[in-house]
């Protein structure tokens, strides 16, 4: 049904998520991250208030640990959930519920945590890890990078049809939100070329937000 890649960038602080799945616009219901706090990523039977639930628990400070422990314990269902968390400092967690889906598993990497559920294989997330640590570039980079890998290691058992990325960094808002809500085959090699497309003008959208003095035009009338 799912999985995905949670990591930061130790250059840059930069937080971020890649996620696919079996079900359509998977990026409006499981990254959730918050500048300077931490990502979440709740899937398998998504209960989206969790991700909104754990930053919030981070920014009171608790450890990763804590604050999914803890959000998990106020939810009744908590068997049919999937959760990954990161802080702003790298620290992670994840906790897989009894009634997860299918082949699933969930992989504590440096500075990154992956997990999946209903996948081809049990190497699909030490794939999708060991290809974040090992990898090099950008944040985005990294995450696609990581996403392809597991993809090509068998990915999920089964057609996936959305696939979405999100990061963060020293602004409020998320500085990348690239989302494919639906495609036939390999929205995952769509969502790259998304990125492809999207990073050259990253920190041009930032500029136009804080200085559009300072901010450069595309030519396009009406642009924002």
């Amino acid at each position: 049904m799912t999985f995905s890649i949670v990591g930061r960038c130790a250059k840059t602080g930069q937080l971020g998520i890649a996620i696919s799945s079996s079900s359509i616009a998977v990026g409006a219901r499981c990254p959730w991250l918050s500048s300077g706090v931490g990502a979440v990523s709740t899937q398998n039977i998504t209960l989206p208030s969790l991700g909104t639930d754990v930053l919030q628990l981070l920014k009171q400070g608790l450890s990763p640990e804590q604050a999914l422990s803890k959000a998990i314990s106020c939810d009744a269902y908590s068997a049919y959930r999937q959760v990954t968390v990161l802080d702003h400092h790298g620290n992670t967690a994840h906790f897989s519920g009894s009634e997860t889906l299918g082949c699933h598993a969930a992989v504590e990497g440096t500075q990154c945590v992956g997990a999946g559920n209903i996948l081809a294989n049990e190497n699909v997330i030490s794939t999708l890890v060991e290809t974040f640590e090992n990898s090099e570039g950008d944040l985005g980079d990294r995450l696609i990078a990581a996403m392809q890998a597991a993809a090509s290691a068998g990915g999920e058992a089964g057609p996936v049809h959305s696939a979405a990325m999100m990061i963060v960094d020293e602004v409020e808002w998320p500085v990348v939100n690239l989302r494919v809500d639906w495609a036939d085959e390999n929205p995952i090699g769509a969502l790259s070329q998304l990125w492809d497309d999207y990073k050259p003008q990253m920190q041009d959208y930032i500029t136009r937000a804080l200085d559009p003095t300072e901010a450069p035009g595309y030519g396009v009338p009406g642009a924002v």
